[in-house]
Order: structure tokens, then C-alpha cells, then sequence
């Protein structure tokens, strides 16, 4: 039997290009593409994750993007289940398949050996309830006592909730969970970087960009169709920011500062995150043009 291609999957920070690499290298292999951005998952959310518009796919098949509504949750698991069924289907047309995204733990679920711990949503009710009473603070403490591993490295309020719960639903720690680096089939991961006073100033570019193109339209349109009401997509970077415009609770100015702080702050978790693993191999955005940087990456395919 001929052995199956690796699949290929571009990963790195927000705003270093993956979206274009990933569709130059499907169009140079005969490829589709499996989007691993959790919050492309939107229906609706296109200015403000910087979707590729579909004139700019030039053609190439995408999967997994505007598969949600906004009041949907967002889940690893099912994503995990329909990631893995995408990269079968495509394989199985003797296509090559292009995995492209920045939500770490959703790269590593497509990808990697992962288990998957259950859910309870009565318990994360009243995590999220003790949140709200007590604050985030009491949380962090308390998942520090039962896992500091993962306390460590969680630091938003969604992900101490859910590592408390898992903890309390399963008796084994949330970090427990965490994926091993196993392939679960041949794989060639593609890093992107840049520097960080120039990926500052890009994602500053970037946000005023997008309210240009109209976020705060796309975020009453959103709200209208129940956004605030989502769990994943009304806390979105950008979306919670001119949500808060809307409610009059933030000026425009500050949404737009805000957003480009949160970002940055984004990109930097995802440094670390992809940063940890040893496998990938890194191109430099900043060191040639898109040409080159298509060579470069079917170099380490070859």
C-alpha cells in the first residue's frame, strides 16, 4: 500500500500570514484546507477573526469555517471528531491536507494522541457562579491546590472553570489531559514568526484595519442574532470590546486600544504555546516575500 502523505499544518501567532501560506501550499499540492481557528468557527464572524473572504481562497476547499452560530459553544471534543473525519474525506480524494490555525489546543487535537475528559454543566454552573461571587482569584487558588500544572498555564476564567471542573467530575487533574506529542498520523508542522516589535506593530495595523472594514457594524449584526448570549463568541477579542461600545460602557477609542492590547497579549500566549513544541519547524515571515516563504516551507515537505 502507498504510503499516505503527512498532513501539513501551519501554525504559529496571530497575524504572521497562515491563512495565505496555507492556500499557496494547497494550491502548489493539490490541497484542502481544515481551519483550526476556534473563533472562524462563526458564521457571521469574518471582519473581526480576519477571515480569508471567499475571493481570496482562490478556489481551494475549506472546512470548518462558519459551522456555528454565535450562541453555539465552541467544543474541542466535536471539533476533534469532525477535524479528524475532514482530514479522512480529503485523504481518502488523494488530496493533500493543509491544517491551518492558532487555537493550540485545537491543533493538537486534529493532530496529536489526546484524551478528552467529560462534561458537567451543572458543576461548571456553580464554578461560574462562585466566579462571579467570590471572583477569579479564589478559583486560580483553589486550582493551584489540586493542580499546578495546570494553573500554571491557564489564565482566563473559561479555562480555570473547566480545569476545576474536570477535576471534580473525573478526580484526575485537568493537566492529566493534556496531549501528548504523538502524531496520531504522519504530520510536518509549519511554524510562522516574527519578530516582536514588528508583529506589534502589524496587529496594531491590523485592528484599525478591521474597524475600518466595518467591526463595529459586524458586531451590531452579531448582536442582533443573539452574540452577547454565546459563551465563546460574545467573549472574543474585539467582539466584547464594541459589545462594551454598544452598551455605552467604552468609548470607541478605548474598544480600539483594548482590542490591540488583548491581541498582542494573545499572540504572546500562542508564542509559548507553539513555541513549546519541539517538532515544528519555523519559518521567518519577516526574512522573505511570499514566494519565498512558499519555498521554504515545501523544502521541509520534500
Amino acid at each position: 500500500m502507498t504510503e499516505r502523505p503527512p498532513v501539513i499544518a501551519v501554525v504559529g501567532p496571530t497575524g504572521t500570514g497562515k491563512s495565505d501560506l496555507a492556500v499557496d501550499l494547497a494550491l502548489a499540492l493539490d490541497g484542502e484546507i481544515v481551519n483550526a481557528d476556534a473563533l472562524q468557527f462563526y458564521r457571521g464572524m469574518d471582519v473581526g477573526t480576519a477571515k480569508l473572504p471567499v475571493g481570496e481562497r482562490r478556489g481551494v476547499p475549506h472546512h470548518l469555517l462558519d459551522v456555528l452560530d454565535v450562541t453555539d459553544e465552541a467544543s474541542v471534543a466535536t471539533y476533534q471528531q469532525q477535524a479528524r473525519a475532514a482530514i479522512d474525506e480529503i485523504t481518502e480524494r488523494g488530496h493533500r491536507v493543509v491544517l491551518v490555525g492558532g487555537s493550540g489546543l485545537y491543533v493538537r487535537a486534529a493532530l496529536d494522541r489526546l484524551e478528552l475528559p467529560g462534561t458537567d454543566p451543572a458543576i461548571r454552573a456553580r464554578l461560574e457562579a462562585e466566579a462571579e461571587a467570590s471572583g477569579l482569584d479564589a478559583l486560580r487558588t483553589r486550582l493551584a491546590a489540586v493542580d499546578p500544572v495546570a494553573a500554571g498555564r491557564l489564565h482566563d476564567a473559561r479555562r480555570v472553570i473547566r480545569a476545576l471542573e474536570v477535576h471534580e467530575f473525573t478526580g484526575r487533574t485537568f493537566s492529566s489531559f493534556m496531549p501528548d506529542r504523538q502524531y496520531v498520523r504522519p504530520t510536518v508542522q509549519l511554524g510562522l514568526r516574527l519578530p516582536t516589535p514588528a508583529l506589534r506593530d502589524r496587529l496594531d495595523a491590523r485592528v484599525h484595519a478591521m474597524v475600518e472594514q466595518g467591526l463595529a457594524e459586524e458586531v451590531a449584526r452579531l448582536d442582533a442574532a443573539g452574540l452577547r448570549h454565546g459563551r465563546t463568541a460574545s467573549r472574543a477579542i474585539g467582539y466584547a470590546q464594541f459589545l462594551a461600545v454598544a452598551d455605552g460602557t467604552m468609548t470607541e477609542a478605548d474598544a480600539i486600544a483594548d482590542t490591540v492590547t488583548a491581541t498582542q497579549r494573545f499572540a504572546k500566549r500562542q508564542r509559548t504555546w507553539f513555541g513549546a513544541d519541539p517538532r515544528l519547524h519555523w519559518l521567518d515571515v519577516d526574512r522573505t516575500d511570499r514566494a519565498g516563504l512558499l519555498d521554504a516551507a515545501l523544502a521541509h515537505l520534500r
